[in-house]
């Protein structure tokens, strides 16, 4: 953002832009306008304190507010937006605080207290309004038309598909906090660090407490990188230290990175593959541009992968026999990436227009894709191609048709360093696609 005006002028033409997506869905689902709720703290069961709050991403399309629970966006097509601004009356916690410039210029705001100064900022009749939200305790006095409507919210989803200058700024940033945070976070590793130490330096090096950030964070230590989605934070500083598998991003302004760097601690063959996995990914990023199908996209992947795994020893049979006989994809049993932005799941990856047609099916050797469309500018994608010694899906084939096409010997040397994923967030222009992520940490 080249300097202190931009920010705002580009959050004016984001308001303007999206105004005009939904006053279209608007007429089209037949309302008059829309209530965007950004939820309400909840409570742990049988306790008196709350979840970690999080602002629903319709709300946050519209305001980046993230810290006060009730709050809403009442939109109406030819009238500002405004925001009503919950403000809790309470000694315990501190109330939340809006910019004095900014963003909330943008805004008729009107700050509440009360379930009864809600109901007076909103229009009298609400019967041709539509509520975004959890339903919320005062729903019943407010009577909108409906709650989150199916074909409404179908055509909402499908507009946030397309980033607009200033989403796609505000993921820029985000990538940029993020790759700061994976450079403490290598360096941490390098030096011994356990997994929650890794975790510590990278939050701390972000800036940003753990509940902040879009998602708990994968940091898995050798054979733990080949789990997934990997939950814990170990404690304990493994000896030897083998690999680092590092999946976490970071926030700005509501909109969340996603990235995935993978190390080898010393040993020369593992690093080798590793570069192997980084220049096959920056391949597969070169083919992100408008009109390409997503789908061909993984398609090249999983043959790309193939070709890798053969070259490195692990599979004795061809590319095109791995691929038919299914053995490449023990190896990479998921999809390269999805859309991202307000969420790191973000929605609209399988809808083809705003009605929600959803023609483009997945491959069907490729359930997990969360993505089928053709890419579009304006379009915020993840690439993550992967390759993973995974014990639950390798103890099948050891004794089935195609253990003879895998050198397990081979197989057995690189299980104790898990895996690799390499991630990276893709911006989709008219030209191509810029990488915000390898742009972060040639800044980083």
């Amino acid at each position: 953002m080249p300097n202190a005006d931009t920010p705002t002028l580009l959050f004016n033409a984001h308001l303007a832009t999206i105004g005009e997506r939904t006053a279209a869905a608007l007429q089209a689902c037949k309302f008059d306008g829309l209530i965007l709720h950004a939820g309400e703290a909840i409570e742990i069961f049988l306790d008196d304190h709350n979840y970690p709050f999080k602002a629903h991403a319709p709300f946050r399309w519209w305001a980046p507010l993230l810290d006060a629970p009730g709050s809403m966006v009442v939109v109406r097509p030819g009238h500002p937006p405004r925001l009503l601004f919950r403000v809790e009356t309470d000694f315990w916690y501190q109330p939340a605080t809006l910019p004095a410039r900014g963003w909330p210029e943008s805004f008729e705001v009107v700050t509440v207290h009360s379930a009864e100064e809600v109901r007076a900022a909103l229009p009298a009749d609400l019967s041709r309004f539509a509520w975004i939200g959890d339903p919320a305790p005062s729903l019943s006095t407010l009577a909108p038309g409906a709650i989150n409507p199916a074909e409404l919210m179908r055509r909402l989803d499908h507009a946030r598909g397309r980033k607009t200058p200033y989403e796609i700024a505000c993921l820029r940033e985000a990538n940029r906090i993020g790759a700061r945070g994976h450079r403490a976070a290598e360096t941490c590793f390098r030096s011994g660090g356990s997994e929650y130490e890794i975790h510590q330096a990278f939050a701390t090096a972000c800036g940003q407490r753990e509940h902040e950030l879009p998602y708990n964070a994968i940091v898995a230590l050798n054979e733990a990188a080949a789990v997934l989605h990997y939950q814990v934070l170990r404690r304990d500083r493994p000896a030897p230290p083998r690999s680092l598998l590092l999946d976490a991003g970071a926030s700005y302004a509501g909109y969340g990175s996603d990235i995935t760097r993978t190390w080898s601690h010393s040993d020369p063959d593992f690093a080798a593959l590793v570069g192997e996995m980084d220049a096959l990914q920056r391949g597969l990023c070169a083919m992100a541009a408008p009109g390409v199908d997503w789908r061909d996209i993984h398609l090249s992947a999983v043959e790309r992968i193939a070709t890798l795994l053969r070259d490195a020893g692990v599979i004795r049979c061809g590319v095109e026999e791995s691929l038919d006989n299914g053995v490449a994809r023990l190896f990479f049993p998921h999809g390269i990436g999805h859309m991202l932005g307000l969420q790191v799941h973000d929605v609209g990856g399988f809808m083809e227009d705003e009605s929600g047609t959803t023609s483009l099916p997945r491959p069907r050797q490729d359930p997990a894709l969360r993505l089928t469309r053709l890419l579009e500018p304006g379009f915020v994608v993840t690439m993550e191609p992967g390759l993973y010694f995974i014990e639950a899906r390798l103890a099948p084939a050891r004794s089935g048709p195609l253990a003879a096409h895998i050198d397990w010997a081979r197989v057995a040397a690189l299980q104790p360093f898990g895996g690799i994923r390499i991630e990276d967030d893709l911006a989709i222009t008219a030209e191509g696609c810029d990488n915000l992520t390898r742009e972060a940490f040639s800044l980083s």
